[in-house]
């Protein structure tokens, strides 16, 4: 591992830089010396093209004296690389956040599609964490459990330390039940089906997070049942309910049988969507076939004992409106 705890280095910070930047520091590996800069942080930043790496050296890259870098200069063993990030140096996201239900012990949002729950190297104020610690700054809230950047829906936090240790509990021992509603580009075969094939990280892919079906007997076990509600011209929207809770799951499982999620850009089509929308370097081909900005994935429900008082609750969210217009428009073009 070579990113290093940027408090734990000695540094200059570069002229210009303003104090409130976040800084992100690197050691070269003496196996890594003689390689270009430009190189050796595409190695580093995992997900990111060396176009990307280059522009980011151009904007960021400094050594610990505060000499600026070049995407060409070749690295040297034990060599701090330091990027110099503006902390308002990120997409904009729905600041948003409606309460879906609260009481003493929790609160339930409506994550709006967008919203990262917890800060990333991409998102430090943008996220469910932040936003709510602005909202809310007497209260210490804990999430529960995690969606992705790009679902919308159903997310529960907890106020004290022993809700928080009872619904993990619940949530790690498959004590809650958990559907999702998504708009998929194909019908399944069958109005109701389960798909039970074992998932794996995918390590021919560059993304370092795109899952796949493993071969029987390998990866981890992973089951969805689905039910498809309605179909339109093509298109179909399917109840998804989780009896496991596998990174990716839903997405993979739908593609797998050939009914991808609209806007899905790393299992709809192929990767090198994903990789453009990260390094923003979309196309308007890219957002024509894609039809959406987001993957079209929405946490509708979810349902399980109160983790203190244990009466049942269940928390519902509502399909958002912009992919509420986009099942609309299917029924347009019938």
């Amino acid at each position: 591992m070579t990113r290093l705890r940027a408090r734990e280095e000695r540094f200059v910070r570069p002229s210009g830089v303003e104090d409130g930047a976040v800084v992100t520091v690197f050691r070269v590996p003496p196996e890594l010396a003689g390689m270009r800069l430009d190189q050796f942080l595409k190695l580093e930043l995992h997900r990111t093209s060396r176009t990307r790496a280059q522009f980011i050296i151009h904007n960021s890259a400094y050594d610990d004296l505060g000499h600026k870098l070049r995407p060409n200069a070749r690295v040297r063993a034990e060599q701090r690389v330091l990027l110099w990030r503006p902390p308002w140096d990120e997409q904009a996201v729905p600041t948003e956040l409606p309460v879906l239900y609260e009481d003493e012990h929790l609160l339930v949002i409506d994550k709006p599609s967008g919203v990262p729950v917890h800060p990333t190297a991409r998102y430090h104020k943008n996220t469910v964490v932040k936003l709510l610690e602005a909202a809310r700054p007497d209260e210490e809230l804990f999430l529960a459990h995690r969606i992705d950047r790009e679902t919308s829906g159903v997310l529960f936090l907890t106020k004290s330390a022993e809700a928080d240790r009872k619904i993990k509990r619940l949530f790690e021992g498959r004590d809650v039940e958990k559907r999702y509603l998504a708009l998929t580009l194909g019908v399944p075969p069958a109005r109701e089906l389960r798909v039970d094939l074992p998932l794996e990280l995918d390590p021919t892919s560059s993304t370092r997070v795109k899952m796949r079906v493993a071969r029987q007997g390998e990866g981890l076990r992973s089951a969805t049942r689905f039910t498809v509600l309605e179909a339109r011209g093509g298109y179909a929207r399917i109840a998804c309910d989780l009896e496991t809770g596998r990174q990716h799951q839903i997405r993979v499982h739908l593609a797998a049988i050939g009914a991808p999620i609209v806007g899905d850009k790393l299992y709809a089509f192929d990767e090198g969507y994903f990789k453009r929308d990260r390094d923003g370097e979309a196309t308007a081909e890219d957002a024509a076939r894609l039809e959406l900005p987001r993957h079209a994935l929405h946490a509708h429900e979810v349902r399980l004992a109160h983790p203190i008082t244990g009466a049942p609750l269940a928390v519902t969210s509502e399909l958002p409106r912009e992919l509420s217009r986009f099942w609309d428009a299917r029924e347009e073009s019938r």
